[in-house]
Parts: structure tokens; sequence; C-alpha cells
């Protein structure tokens, strides 16, 4: 059995951010279970882009924080790290820092800032899809690996989570080359699973006390989850969390299916403790294209074409909310967006529907739109 406890917790307040943690990590054997004197401890965040922590974007750094106090109080050290969405850069990592607040949190509590952009090849063998991975270095001289995930939608994996908040652990834009190598996202969603077990980050702990519902994991809302979860495994932890979102069957996530699939879980395996997982009303999930496997290959390859080009999604610019600063076109995998008069414009015949652009847009500026056809035929 595999456990995963969940805690209430009904804000960021330090007080009760404290005494939910420890509550929630007595559930797992307490956090000296896991974190040693001497130990330097890598805290995976999630850190998509430079937005605040009140656009529920990133992991709040109040969470952090209490977290952080708590790991040095048992002689650790804390590093904070990920590579953002865009290039992997130190003016760029100094940016995203500022604005999700880890910059001040760092100076107040004296935790180092990861500022190492470079990066090495590390062999998988054991990877269903991937048998190697680019990773960053700020992995390599951790003693212990703290993986911090967002709740969240997801435009491309409908969630984000506990596994594909370790897609950070790639640096930068060769993100862009994952996505290229594997476009349909049951691809996509089992290379996560891999660069998971290769990453095998020792506790995850996922804020849910305000994810995203919407168009995640960037330009949705905030929406008040109110819990706290744990867990030593990231796809159980996943597999509990898309409950928490009303997510039913939970093979509709790709990832989970994949993992189901694959028998990295089981879902008799499962021990939920704690406080019972309830999914507020009505949360906003985005649907997903089902790219290999649209119409159940029922239809001849050339009527599945055609009626593939009135299905399919596509990303949309908004003229009055797009400010002109290049970032879609400069990290479009496929480089299916050029700028036409200060405007970005796709090519929908290359886009590959990542949506890269929506994800890293700072100003809400790309919208995901389904044609009506699509709507239609995939309506629940």
């Amino acid at each position: 059995m595999t456990i995963v406890a969940a805690k209430k917790c009904a804000g960021y307040q330090r007080e009760e951010l404290a005494a939910k943690l420890d509550l929630l990590l007595d559930e797992l054997g307490g956090l000296a279970n896991f974190v040693k004197q001497g130990d330097r401890v890598v805290f995976k965040t999630n850190l998509l882009m430079g937005k605040s922590p009140e656009a529920a974007v990133t992991t709040n750094p109040e969470f952090i924080r209490v977290l952080a106090q708590k790991v040095k109080a048992l002689g650790a050290k804390v590093v904070i790290a990920d590579s953002p969405g865009g290039p992997f850069n130190e003016k760029l990592l100094k940016r995203a820092y500022q604005k999700s607040g880890l910059y001040q949190l760092a100076a107040e509590e004296n935790l180092e800032l990861n500022y190492n952009t470079d990066s090495r090849k590390h062999e998988y063998q054991a990877g269903k899809i991937n048998k190697s991975f680019q990773l960053a270095s700020y992995l390599e001289n951790a003693d212990l690996i703290i993986n911090l995930p967002k709740l969240k939608t997801h435009g491309l994996t409908m969630y984000t989570g506990a596994v594909k908040n370790l897609f950070g652990c790639i640096p930068g834009i060769l993100k862009a080359e994952y996505h290229l190598r594997m476009q349909a996202v049951e691809d996509f969603s089992r290379m996560l699973n891999d660069l998971a077990g290769l990453v095998n980050p020792a506790l995850t702990i996922m804020d849910a006390v305000v994810g995203m519902e919407g168009d995640g994991p960037s330009n949705g809302r905030p929406k008040e989850f109110n819990y706290l979860l744990a867990s030593t495994s990231p796809y159980y932890l996943d597999l509990a969390a898309v409950s928490l979102m009303g997510i039913d069957p939970v093979e509709k996530v790709p990832s989970v299916k994949a993992a189901l699939d694959d028998q990295l879980i089981q879902k008799d395996n499962l021990e939920l403790r704690g406080d019972p997982i309830q999914a507020p009303a009505a949360v906003e999930i985005p649907k997903i294209e089902k790219e290999n496997n649209l119409f159940d290959t029922k239809l001849p390859t050339f009527l599945s074409d055609i009626l593939e080009k009135f299905l399919r999604p596509k990303p949309v610019f908004k003229e009055d909310k797009c400010v002109g600063c290049r970032t879609c076109a400069e990290n479009c995998p496929p480089n299916a967006i050029t700028m036409v008069d200060n405007f970005p414009e796709v090519e929908l015949e290359t886009c590959i529907r990542c949506f890269c652009c929506q994800e890293l847009c700072s100003y809400d500026a790309v919208e995901i739109k389904y044609p009506l056809l699509a709507r239609l035929f995939f309506s629940k």
C-alpha cells in the first residue's frame, strides 16, 4: 500500500500551515523521517512564470516558507529551484523569483535560490517511452528532493500536479524538444511518468489550498480547494488529487491512465489517510484532444483527416491583451508562430497543439478555442 495523506487547510496563514503540515507529515512518519541534519534539500517548486502568488500559477511562497522553516529546524539547508518556461538563464530566473514572491522569501528566511543553469544527460533504461533525459544540474547536489506542485488544470494534459511538476527538471527551451518528439498527449504523458521515475523525489507535498480551474496552468482562475496533500509517490498523489478536482473516472487524466496501464500504480494500493477528500462544487476542467484515437480508428484515414480539421482546438490571440512581447513566437516548439506587425499569427498546419503559447503568456492574451463541431463531439 502507498499512503497519500490529506489535510484540510483554510488558507495561507503561517500558524495554520505549520500545524496542518505537521499533522500531514505525521501520517508519513514525520518530516524527520526524510530530512537529516546536514542535508542539502532541493525544493522543486512550481515556478512556471513570474506571476504574483494571488494568481495561483506558482507554489505559494507562504507554504514554502513554513515548510522551509521546518526543514531548517532539522539542521538541513534549503535550495529553491525550478526551470520556468522559456530560456533558462539567471536574468529570467531572477525575474520569476521576484514576481512570484520567492526572492523576498529567500532573503527573509536565508534560503538559497538556484541560479545554476547547467544540465546533463541522464540514462533511464526503465523508461517506457524515454530512455534518457537532459536534466537541470541543480538536482545533482541534492541529498533530498521535495516536489512541491500546485493543483491546477492544464489545457494539454487536463490536470497538472505531482508528476507534471517534474517537467521543470528539464531546462528551459529543451522542453520544446520533448513536445515535438511526443506530440500525442498519450505519449507525452507516458514521457512525464518516465521522468518522474528518473527524478524520484523522496517526498511530494501539494499546495492545493488555492489551485486553478479553467484555462490552466497559467490563465485559469484561482479556485479554493483548501487541502494539503503528501505522499512518497507522485503517481499515487496524482491519483488522489484528481478526485479532489472532481474528475471521474480518474482515467480521463492521460498521465494517470498511463500510470495505471503501465502498472506504476494500482487503485487498490492507494491508502488515504487524514481528512476525507471532497471536491468543491463545479470545478471547470478543460477538455483535451484525443490525438491518436479521435475516432477509435473506425473511419477511413482520409475521412478522419478531413474531420480532424473541424475538431482540433487552436490558439487564438487577443488583440486587446497582446503587447507584442514575442514570448509565444520565441518559445513555440515547432516554430508555428510568427510576428506580423507586432502581433502573433499561427500556422495551424504546423501547430502541434502543445499550447505552450498560452502557458507562457504573461498577459492572458492566448485563448484555446474549440470549433462548434468539436464542442458537440467532445460534450459529456
